[in-house]
């Protein structure tokens, strides 16, 4: 663990479990685990994974002016995000291009949390905060746990009144064991699951209670990297990833556009007046690459930044792959030219582990292309 300055209350149980808790966005993160992230990866996707995403970070915003923030910070028109109810949404610089991406939560007419990741959200906020009536708290103490997959909602049924009634991207404070809870489904993963967000005296108690009770359900512990897994099956961008603050141009500052990464859909309809806006909108048509799918010979998945091939020239990478046992394929996410971006353009990926393997250009998401698991009811 390395440069960390934020911790989880579930330290010893990462450690306990093989973690040297990495260090992700400042806080010591279960990267790995000892065991199989296979068996992980078949637990979310089949009954139930538990993970600590406690590494995001947590933004209260609240008073007057809350909704004034979040609304020139963001792409979210937020006087559409009723109490209650969340929403995914970009933040961009000025040059309109990406910094981060975060989910906001509406917990009260002028109450907010925004709960982002390793970009420069908090930045974003308190820029656009500057000589306002608001009030902006940075809260660690708030854990998230992460329970995700199918059988997520059978094991927490029991224990919190309505979790079935509960749709996707709605929150609800409640309690769970006798302990405060806010109940978000919400996850990262394409599958149907819920983020508790609970205090950090309490986390300890609420993960063993719910590994120990989940057991016979097949809920196990998941490390945080089992994520890419899932993230690159369901078409889900960890940022800086899949950036070009990864993987910066040759010839020009890193910076991706929405139009680039598939993420325009974040900008709320004839929204105006959000950070980086007009040039957001003047750079539709101008994208330089486009993220892209990619479907794979073999099982053998090319590692992060392998180089993508097309006639002997390199005209992109791999920012992630994967290969999954459950749907038996090998897909990736990639950074590829423009008139790439279709379905059926053979390419060529030259794996520096497994040498050359053949790939063909696809869209995404691969895995439940329209959504149903997720968003399924009841």
């Amino acid at each position: 663990m390395t440069a960390s300055w934020r911790f989880s209350t579930l330290g010893d149980r990462h450690r306990a479990l093989g973690s040297a808790l990495e260090d992700w966005s400042g806080m010591g993160t279960a990267w790995s685990y000892d065991g199989d992230p296979l068996a992980e990866y078949m637990a979310i996707r089949t009954k139930a994974g538990l993970m600590d995403v406690s590494g995001l970070k947590k933004v209260h915003i609240t008073g007057p002016a809350a909704s004034h923030v979040i609304d020139r910070a963001t792409t979210r028109n937020i006087e559409k995000l009723m109490p209650g109810r969340s929403v995914y949404a970009a933040m961009l610089n000025d040059g309109g291009k990406f910094v981060d991406d975060c989910v906001i939560y509406r917990t009260g007419p002028n109450a907010f949390m925004v709960v982002h990741g390793s970009g420069q959200g908090f930045e974003q906020l308190t820029m656009a905060a500057s000589g306002r009536d608001v009030s902006i708290r940075f809260d660690d103490n708030l854990h998230d746990l992460s329970l995700q997959g199918p059988l997520a909602v059978d094991y927490l049924a029991p224990h919190v009144s309505g979790i079935r009634d509960l749709p996707y991207f709605a929150q609800m404070q409640t309690s769970l064991f006798g302990k405060p809870a806010m109940i978000s489904r919400t996850g990262y993963t394409g599958e149907r699951g819920y983020e508790l967000f609970v205090r950090g005296q309490d986390a300890p108690m609420i993960w063993d209670r719910i590994l120990e009770e989940g057991a016979a359900m097949g809920i196990i512990p998941c490390r945080f990297t089992t994520l890419d897994l899932l993230r690159t099956e369901s078409y889900l961008l960890f940022f800086p990833y899949d950036n070009s603050e990864m993987y910066p141009f040759d010839d020009q500052p890193c910076g991706d556009t929405l139009w680039e990464l598939g993420l325009d859909f974040t900008v709320s309809l004839g929204k105006t007046g959000f950070r980086g806006a007009e040039e957001h909108y003047r750079l539709k048509g101008k994208e330089r690459f486009k993220i892209w799918g990619l479907k794979l010979a073999g099982k053998n998945p090319p590692g992060n930044g392998a180089p993508v091939m097309q006639g002997g020239k390199q005209v992109g990478l791999v920012t992630q792959a994967m290969y999954s046992p459950l749907n038996d394929w090998t897909v990736a996410i990639a950074r590829l030219p423009v008139d790439c971006a279709n379905e059926g353009t053979k390419l060529t990926v030259n794996c520096a582990t497994h040498g050359e393997i053949a790939a063909t250009t696809s869209p995404m998401p691969f895995f439940d292309i329209e959504k149903k698991r997720r968003t399924a009811k009841g």
